[in-house]
């Protein structure tokens, strides 16, 4: 570690501290995907490998990821209750505020996409996958069936959850809105009620289990196909949560959105260049 990384290790665990914190709130709030943060933020990947190598990756993966955890869990828990307000009062421009994130990132997911090269086919994986993710997203926003929220239904909740970490852009609460599961999950999570924790604890650690291996071994061997597949995934979430109809229904709404996209990309290139600056590779 240089003695600039030195220097920055205290500023370095307070920017993963709100890193994590942001990638918990993409997991409960609406329409945000925490594995979509997780990929922009670039650390996916060690995600990925210590979920799918606990045991091999503990001491080396662990240490680094601490801030991300304590974050997530603030973020997921306390810090989600306060933005979920804003998200309820102020929906559009908050969403606005995430896209443009969102978007202000894409520089940085396509330089780390071709960090082992450019692959043959690596950018159809880009556009298959975001077409497939346009038509399951779109399919859910059509469905109007609800499901009653009981043990079984709450490990399908924990499938949701650990996949919207494992597959960037599963956003979990745009899987389970449409089934009218979201809101007993979340209110069951943030309430610690065992009779929601347990079984969405057990659907979310069978799908960690069954799929992080697949995963990682995809990149492992397929590192450029599987990153612009996962770029597709982004963009197609991105675009679907896009409030459209709110730039039209009035000019101050259309400005207010505008400028919550404008900050969201000018936060997102200033942390980009902080990463860059104090990331330990």
């Amino acid at each position: 570690m240089t003695k600039k990384q030195n220097k920055n290790t205290p500023m370095l665990f307070l920017f993963r501290v709100v890193q994590g914190a942001f990638i918990g709130l993409g997991a409960v709030l609406p329409g945000i995907s925490g594995g979509v943060l997780s990929v922009i933020f670039g650390i996916y990947k060690p995600i990925m490998e210590l979920l799918s190598n606990p045991f091999k990756n503990f001491k080396t993966h662990v240490p680094p990821l601490i801030p991300v955890f304590i974050g997530g869990a603030v973020g997921f828990l306390g810090i989600a209750n306060l933005l979920a307000f804003f998200l309820n009062k102020y929906p559009d421009p908050s969403v606005c505020l995430f896209i443009g994130l969102i978007s202000g990132m894409l520089p940085s997911l396509f330089r780390e996409a071709r960090e082992e090269g450019v692959a043959k086919g690596s950018y159809v994986s880009l556009v298959v996958c975001m077409i497939v993710i346009f038509a399951l997203l779109g399919g859910l926003n059509m469905a109007s069936v609800e499901i009653e929220a009981n043990f079984i239904s709450y490990l399908f909740c924990g499938f949701c959850l650990a996949l919207s970490v494992i597959a960037p852009g599963m956003s979990f609460s745009t899987l389970l809105m449409p089934l009218g599961l979201y809101t007993p999950f979340v209110d069951g999570i943030g309430h610690l009620d065992f009779q929601v924790l347990i079984p969405g604890g057990i659907g979310a650690l069978v799908t960690v289990i069954c799929l992080a291996k697949a995963v990682n071994a995809l990149f492992d061997h397929f590192y450029s196909l599987a990153f612009h597949g996962i770029i597709g995934i982004v963009i197609a979430a991105t675009v679907m949560i896009i409030p459209f109809s709110s730039f039209t229904a009035s000019v101050t709404g259309c400005i207010v959105n505008i400028i919550c996209l404008v900050v969201g990309v000018i936060a997102a290139l200033l942390l980009d260049k902080f990463n860059s600056r104090v990331e330990v590779k």
